[in-house]
């Protein structure tokens, strides 16, 4: 006699399925949240946009500290001809950061003047930014002490003059 297939039942066969929760959303569920998230982004682009203009307002005052760097740096410069740099750039940056109607005129004492109102103290009046104006004409160069004070100066000034 031939032996019958074997009915045996399959374990894994009556299992059921476990269903799978649903996907969770990315996106926020409450009004809360998604204003708190609205509300950065603007924050970041604020700042990114504040960031790009200051950047693009003070570039003058790094193409000027470059320079300053440069002319500090040069090894061939004489007293006379480190004095004429000096004011030349102080000079060209300030018609970058002024109109020129404020800044063209002005020479001598009166130029000098604006220089402290601009930068907030006396140094170009009463100190050693007076250089700028008479150093070219004096019967003594500068010594090399008063030259780094009026680099520091000028240095400052570029820093921190306000228009």
């Amino acid at each position: 006699m031939a032996e019958a297939p074997s009915l045996k039942a399959d374990p894994v066969a009556g299992l059921i399925d476990i269903p799978l929760p649903h996907a969770v959303s990315l996106w926020p569920q409450t009004w809360e949240a998604r204003l708190a998230i609205v509300l950065l982004l603007a924050a970041i682009g604020a700042a990114v946009w504040r960031f790009t203009h200051l950047r693009r307002i003070n570039r003058y005052r790094r193409e000027a500290l470059a320079e300053l760097y440069r002319i500090e740096h040069a090894r061939n410069s004489g007293s006379p001809e480190l004095l004429s740099k000096l004011t030349v750039l102080v000079r060209r940056t300030a018609l970058a950061a002024f109109s020129r109607e404020q800044v063209a005129p002005l020479v001598g004492p009166a130029w000098l003047s604006f220089l402290d109102r601009s930068y907030g103290g006396e140094e170009f009046s009463q100190g050693v930014g007076r250089l700028l104006v008479s150093g070219p004409y004096r019967q003594m160069p500068p010594d090399g002490a008063e030259l780094q004070s009026l680099l520091r100066l000028v240095r400052r000034w570029i820093r921190g003059h306000h228009a």
